[in-house]
């Protein structure tokens, strides 16, 4: 799975799935675009990798054009867009005020779509592909994070809508659904350490395999879908979670 000479975009790079993503097409010789809101983070990284990065929220009205602009100034091209960048935040339908469904929407579905179509001349060119994270949740209605599930859904909807509107032009878009897996967004929505171990720890029984995943199982995923070896793969929600979707709630 070589990807030498070739231009990806990850969102999401600074932590978690995206960091893992952006370290393995480096390591398979991609020009690698990192994209996050935190500069000092992305400059760190990017002087250990030898990356190119930008650093902007995926919200901001013009982000996808900056993104784009900047991933097309060197190479211009782009052969694969990843699309990482996602928060999680808790909330039922009874408690959730419009402005954190909003936001929520906004940076795990809106900032998405933007992000594809304004790629898409580029993409068109090169008959490359988009690998979006989605997660379990897209798959399955969990309790208490009712926006993140519908955000989730949505994007796997987007994926497959998207796909089949692509693929006359030979670009594949693909999603993969990961269960837990041991990053910083549910520290980030509000978890202390405590709470944080013990839902890693009950996780091992709501896992049929017995444990949670790491950020680098999932990119190992990525690549492949985003590879030559995934040619006649488009419009696919995969299921990377231990056996989590598999089972009903508890």
């Amino acid at each position: 799975m070589s990807f030498e000479g070739k231009t990806v975009i990850v969102t999401g790079a600074s932590s978690g799935i995206g960091l893992a993503t952006v370290r393995s097409f480096q390591r398979k010789g991609a020009d690698v675009l990192m994209v996050a809101r935190s500069a000092g983070r992305l400059e760190e990284i990017a002087k250990e990798l030898g990356t190119r990065f930008i650093a902007t929220d995926v919200t901001d009205e013009g982000a996808a054009e900056r993104v784009i602009g900047e991933a097309v100034m060197e190479s211009g091209k782009i052969n694969v867009l990843i699309n990482s960048a996602g928060i999680l935040r808790t909330g039922n339908i009874m408690s959730t005020p419009i402005h954190e469904f909003d936001y929520m929407m906004n940076i795990n579905l809106r900032s998405v779509f933007l992000l594809m179509q304004t790629a898409l001349p580029f993409l068109k060119e090169s008959k490359g592909n988009i690998v979006n994270v989605s997660s379990v949740t897209g798959l399955r209605a969990f309790p208490n994070i009712l926006s993140y599930c519908v955000s989730k859904a949505g994007l796997d909807h987007l994926t497959r809508c998207s796909a089949l509107e692509l693929a006359e032009f030979g670009v594949r878009v693909n999603a993969v659904n990961p269960g837990v897996v041991i990053t910083s967004l549910h520290k980030e929505s509000g978890m202390n350490d405590k709470r944080y171990e013990e839902f890693l720890e009950h996780s091992k029984t709501t896992h049929p395999l017995g444990r949670v995943g790491t950020p680098d199982e999932i990119a190992d995923l990525i690549l492949f879908l985003a590879s030559d070896k995934a040619l006649w793969i488009t419009g696919e929600t995969v299921s990377i979670d231990g056996g989590r979707s598999l089972t009903c709630f508890r």
